[in-house]
């Protein structure tokens, strides 16, 4: 299994700056890619950004030059670098890590998801 913490979300003002982390933990040799999702009430959970080893990360249109994830392997973290922040990037962001099965000992596969962090953008 593997466990995922967000740290970081808080209230920043329209144009500001706001780093999220995100550390995972147990079978992290399992993790085959990374991401960050958001989510307002009402509306289903998007992706906001992605990264799989070897290949080039994958932004939504509404956040592309604004927001940039990093994945750092040795220490089993992804953060969100977001700058430029507008009230409509107003949400709870989801740190989330998909499993892969296809190597030895990795038995569980599906998505692994954090606990949620909210982000707050005032005008």
């Amino acid at each position: 299994q593997v466990q995922l913490v967000e740290s970081g979300g808080g209230l920043v003002q329209a144009g500001g700056s706001l780093k999220l982390s995100c550390v995972a933990s147990g079978d992290t040799y399992c993790i085959s890619s990374m991401a960050w999702y958001r989510q307002v009430p009402g509306k289903e959970r998007e992706l906001v950004a992605g990264k799989t080893s070897g290949d080039p990360a994958t932004y939504a249109d509404s956040v592309k030059g604004r927001f940039s994830i990093f994945r750092d392997h040795n220490k089993d973290m992804v953060s969100l670098q977001m700058r430029r922040l507008q009230p409509e990037d107003t949400a709870v962001y989801f740190c989330s890590a998909s499993l892969t099965t296809a190597k030895e000992l990795c038995y569980v596969g599906g998505t692994a998801w954090g606990q949620g962090t909210q982000v707050t953008v005032s005008s």
